[in-house]
């Protein structure tokens, strides 16, 4: 009887640090953030957009589009224009509940920097470079369905982004 007993209690421990921890199955969202590119010490307004897959409650998988930022560029060889850098992101995401509202989250992957720098309307220039990215952040669920998010990402060597985001489980 102890055993049954024990085995129950496991169970329901199990499930509840599973509903705190990250989404199962298909979710959504959204993030607005701050770029900053150290070579032109400048920060952008970024905004983007995930889907994601979770496995089980620690382990997803998320595709993502960001506009990292978009400057005004003068001198520097420049003739004024406009650049501006755009992310595509399929990383994995760990996650591991500090509370049963809190999760901690890391992720690492690939992305791909699509660089543009446009002047007179006409667009110069188009550069994609890809590499790996790596990031940490904070996970607060509101209901079983709706997260928020505060993330630190670093998408290339020289430029770091730090975003607050909204996810929704389907």
């Amino acid at each position: 009887m102890f055993k049954k007993f024990a085995v129950a209690a496991a169970l329901a421990a199990i499930a509840s640090s599973a509903f705190a921890a990250g989404p199962t199955g298909f979710y959504g969202g959204v993030d607005a953030g701050s770029t900053h590119v150290d070579n032109v010490n400048v920060h952008g307004t970024s905004f983007g957009a995930l889907m994601g897959y979770g496995v089980n409650p620690n382990v997803a998988f998320e595709f993502g589009y960001r506009r990292l930022g978009t400057w005004d560029v003068y001198g520097g060889g420049f003739d004024g224009g406009t650049v501006k850098i755009d992310q595509i992101q399929l990383t994995v995401v760990g996650s591991y509940p500090l509370t049963p509202q809190l999760d901690i989250f890391g992720r690492g992957g690939f992305n791909d920097l699509s660089t543009e720098w446009s002047a007179r309307g006409r667009t110069y220039n188009p550069d994609s470079k890809g590499g790996t990215l790596y990031g940490v952040g904070l996970a607060y669920h509101f209901t079983p369905t709706v997260s928020g998010r505060v993330e630190f990402q670093k998408p290339s060597s020289d430029s770091t982004n730090f975003s607050l985001g909204v996810v929704v489980k389907f």
